[in-house]
């Protein structure tokens, strides 16, 4: 997830990268955070990686709050449920199972 800059479209201001171990974490957790260049950094990966990237400053705001390692908060769980639900809709697309 990122929030770009208003005046800078092509740059990220921050960047937070979330990650989830089914049977393990009870939430999604903080994995990486960071502004500028290490927002960039963490988005190029991402891309590298084929992981999805979801744009909402207010969400962005929101998780960058959010130490590393720490689950997200109860009062996000709706939003990145309906993130994560897209991810895995657009991932069994990509591989031929439909929605």
């Amino acid at each position: 997830m990122n929030n770009k800059k208003h005046n800078d479209t092509s740059k990220p201001d921050k960047a937070v990268a979330l990650g989830y171990v089914r049977g393990k974490d009870a939430a999604p957790r903080v994995k990486a955070k960071g502004r500028g260049k290490l927002a960039e950094r963490i988005l190029a990966i991402a891309r590298a990686s084929g992981i999805p990237i979801k744009e909402d400053k207010a969400l962005v705001d929101a998780l960058y709050r959010l130490d590393i390692n720490e689950e997200i908060p109860e009062a996000l769980y709706r939003v990145v449920a309906e993130i994560l639900a897209f991810i895995y809709r657009m991932n069994n697309l990509a591989r031929g199972e439909g929605i």
